[in-house]
């Protein structure tokens, strides 16, 4: 089979499920260029409240896939005879797949199995949460191609854990495990077996019932949109929703809210 990125839809949660098995779930040229197409799809249709990134057959992602990096550098230089051209391409398109996620505008939940490594990790980084098997291992592998991490990627990760474990991750390019990753802020939750998968289904559905209007103000300001146009913006839209009278009338009534941001 192809390598491809496939989606499954189930009452508001959508699933990207990486699938190249044979390679671990490596990214591929053509699927890196395929995921911000389809993020942009997906962040226009209303009736997709949750995204969940996973990977197929027990593996989350092992990053670029170094065949077809291989085979690129082999078919001749890129970029003007300069021979790390091949690289810097696939660098390219996995930053921008990993920045495309990042500015999704709705919840969005990695769930790791096996190895989640290199461009794997930055995927699951760019995610606004992680949850992993206890199987799981994570590791930022550039110091053992002689490629310099891209800068935003290293800001997100800094961001996430701390400047001494993203400089741990990065000088070494060890692998660390699920119980490492939770202590260090990397993942947010580690179950085992199928604990995982009932964990997430609870999860996920308890995002789709809250208030999309507060995720999506919640979103910005935690990723630092927090210039006045933004917080005008948001207080304008919470005024004009009627999401604050549904939550205390459901409150009040003691049954489930109905939220219904965005309107049309």
């Amino acid at each position: 089979m192809e390598p491809t990125l496939r989606t499954a839809h189930d009452e508001g949660v959508t699933t990207i499920t990486i699938d190249h098995p044979a390679k671990r779930n490596a990214m591929t040229p053509a699927m890196w260029r395929r995921l911000p197409v389809l993020l942009a799809e997906l962040a226009g249709d209303p009736g997709v409240r949750v995204l969940v990134l996973t990977g197929t057959e027990g593996t989350f992602c092992a990053g670029a896939d170094i065949g077809a990096l291989h085979d690129a550098a082999r078919s001749g230089p890129r970029d003007g005879g300069e021979p790390g051209g091949a690289a810097r391409e696939h660098q390219t398109l996995a930053v921008a797949a990993e920045e495309a996620l990042a500015a999704f505008p709705k919840p969005t939940l990695a769930v790791v199995r096996g190895h989640c490594v290199g461009g794997g990790c930055q995927l699951a980084t760019a995610c606004d949460l992680r949850f992993a098997a206890d199987d799981a291992l994570f590791g930022i592998t550039p110091a053992k191609l002689g490629i310099v991490y891209a800068a935003s990627s290293t800001e997100r990760l800094v961001r996430l854990v701390g400047p001494a474990t993203a400089k741990f991750l990065l000088y070494s390019g060890e692998l660390i495990d699920a119980a490492r990753a939770l202590r260090t802020g990397l993942v947010d939750e580690v179950h085992s077996g199928d604990e995982l998968d009932k964990r997430v289904a609870k999860f996920a559905r308890t995002l789709t019932a809250r208030s999309a209007l507060t995720q999506a103000a919640a979103k910005e300001f935690a990723d630092g949109h927090t210039g006045p146009d933004r917080v005008e913006h948001w207080q304008r839209e919470a005024a004009a929703s009627g999401e604050v009278a549904e939550g205390v009338a459901a409150f009040m009534e003691r049954r489930a809210p109905r939220f219904r941001w965005p309107r049309g």
